[in-house]
C-alpha cells in the first residue's frame, strides 16, 4: 500500500483544523486520533512521517494566521 504522503497530510490537517475535538485529539495522542482518522492501524514507527508532517503543517498554519492578523495591524 503506497500513500501519497504530501496529500495524505493536506487532508488530514484540513480535517483536523475544522474539528476542534479531533485537534485537541491529535495533540494529546496523535497516533491514536491518526488510527481512527484514516482506519489504518500500523505500528507507531510508521506513522510517525505521518504525525511529524501532520504538527509541521499546523503549526506552519498557525503561523500563517498569525502573520495574517498581524498584516492588519499595519
Amino acid at each position: 500500500m503506497s500513500i501519497d504522503l504530501k496529500a495524505k497530510i493536506e487532508e488530514l490537517a484540513a480535517r483536523l483544523q475544522k474539528a476542534p475535538a479531533l485537534l485537541k485529539g491529535f495533540q494529546q495522542d496523535p497516533v491514536k486520533t491518526l488510527e481512527g482518522l484514516t482506519g489504518m492501524n500500523l505500528p507507531e514507527e510508521q506513522l510517525q512521517p505521518l504525525v511529524a508532517g501532520l504538527k509541521a503543517r499546523l503549526a506552519a498554519g498557525g503561523l500563517g494566521d498569525a502573520l495574517d492578523g498581524l498584516k492588519k495591524l499595519f
